[in-house]
């Protein structure tokens, strides 16, 4: 959901994992990103040139979540990662412990 609510907001005219690797989204573009989402229909949402297909029907539901847990924990921007937790949790095992 992250890197789908970051596209949206970067306003990117494709899924570009290079330019969301990293990208910086802000809380006030995920609340309007979040708006956005809730108000469009399936089709809409479907034509979004970054949208996964099967996003389609979550998405909304997804951008909510992360505007919660950003305003629980008082966060005013997130970084989007094209990497996922297993990539964290391989990197933790294998590191050198220091």
């Amino acid at each position: 959901s992250v890197t789908t609510v970051a596209a949206m907001a970067l306003r990117l005219t494709e899924y570009d994992p290079s330019a969301l690797h990293g990208a910086v989204v802000t809380l006030a573009q995920v609340e309007q990103v979040t708006a956005e989402l809730l108000t469009m229909t399936r089709a809409e949402r479907a034509a979004l040139p970054f949208m996964h297909e099967g996003r389609v029907d979550v998405i909304g539901g997804g951008a909510m979540v992360l505007r919660a847990l950003m305003r629980a924990y008082d966060q005013h921007a997130v970084i989007a990662s094209e990497t996922d937790i297993l990539d964290g949790i391989v990197y933790r095992l294998v590191a050198p412990q220091t």
